[in-house]
């Protein structure tokens, strides 16, 4: 258990530029009809007998980083749902998204303008294949690394899947722009205690951009500072400390630009309550208010991802069975070293969900 289980309030917290509802939300930010992203229909005549019976399922979406060339091509290839996906993020973008998810190359595919939007679509296509095969089960709550909280919220109704894509499509050029303009780096601090980690970043005058699993904390910020930071892990207890290969420094102060900017934008997206809960990466907590969704998503851009805190915030709710949604595997890897006995399975082309499905059907 971390000692900060409850985020140290900072101070980009709650400067959010949320002075009034969208046009057509409510006050408490209700609206009239809900849209919902596009899922298959198909196994919703499943015996209410079955779906009791499952496990209390959580999803868990693949965050920045996890980008793989090819990522999706088999699910559009073989269900059109996917495809489908995949051509209206195309038309939505007025670009050829999925050119670049499927083929490549990865240096274009890495660009956080390209890779986020890239991750979310994927994330949602694999969840609507899944959705198809094994029917319209339950899902007990949801989280996503960074950028997946956006994929998280979207496959919970929070926004619908064009406004969700252009969203996401904004904060990742937003934060392109926040790193041109900043000279910022991140390093990773492998076991480590947070006391310690958060006393180094502390005297090295950098921030904690993420608490992924116990004993591996990510630090960010000035270049030179966290280099500096480096330099001092060993010598204040921490195993080992390797400067990661990223373009800039997410999750810190660095992101002040498009913080403010993103703020803007959540202003112009309808927002509402999500259909099951989805866990905030910098509270470790729900999110259920409109107003506290585009709080909590502003704050992350400069916030510490508190991934752990979001872990055990779904075994709280009795999540017992976990789907990873994306390339990679990495949030199952960080899920067994924070909660060992969790049941996890990792979904990201078509014959993994398929296994998925199966595994859901029982």
């Amino acid at each position: 258990m971390l000692v900060f289980g409850v985020p140290p309030k900072r101070r980009f917290r709650n400067r959010s530029l949320l002075l009034k509802a969208p046009d057509g939300e409510d006050a408490d930010g209700q609206h009239a009809r809900r849209v919902r992203y596009p899922e298959s229909t198909r196994g919703a005549q499943r015996s209410a007998l079955t779906t009791t019976a499952m496990k209390k399922i959580a999803l868990l979406f693949a965050g920045q980083g996890a980008q793989v060339v090819g990522m999706g091509r088999d699910l559009a290839q073989r269900f059109p749902v996917a495809a489908d996906l995949f051509r209206q993020a195309d038309q939505i973008l007025g670009r050829r998204l999925s050119e670049i998810a499927w083929n490549g190359p990865i240096e274009e595919l890495t660009k956080t303008s390209n890779c986020q939007p890239a991750l979310y679509v994927h994330g949602l296509a694999c969840l609507a294949v899944l959705r198809e095969l094994a029917g319209n089960f339950p899902i007990g709550g949801a989280a996503g690394l960074s950028l997946g909280e956006m994929t998280a919220h979207s496959a919970a109704g929070t926004f619908d899947f064009t406004n969700g894509l252009k969203l996401v499509q904004r904060r990742g050029e937003l934060m392109d722009e926040a790193c041109v303009a900043t000279s910022g780096a991140m390093a990773a601090m492998i076991g480590a205690d947070e006391n310690a980690v958060r006393a180094l970043a502390a005297d090295a005058d950098v921030d904690v951009a993420n608490i992924n699993a116990p004993g591996q904390i990510v630090i960010s910020g000035e270049k030179a500072k966290v280099e500096i930071a480096v330099g001092l892990a060993k010598e204040r207890g921490i195993r080992r400390a390797t400067l990661l290969n990223v373009a800039g420094a997410y999750h810190s102060r660095l992101m002040e630009s498009a913080y403010q900017k993103l703020g803007v934008a959540l202003l112009h997206v309808p927002v509402q309550p999500p259909r099951f809960p989805v866990i905030s990466n910098v509270t470790g907590a729900e999110a259920t208010t409109p107003i506290e969704i585009r709080r909590t998503l502003q704050d992350q851009v400069t916030d510490t991802v508190r991934w752990v805190d979001c872990m055990e915030r779904l075994v709280d709710l009795g999540c017992d069975l976990f789907i990873e949604i994306g390339p990679g595997g990495v949030l199952a890897g960080l899920l067994k070293r924070t909660c060992k006995d969790a049941d996890v399975v990792s979904v990201s082309d078509a014959e993994s969900v398929r296994k998925c499905a199966e595994r859901i059907d029982g």
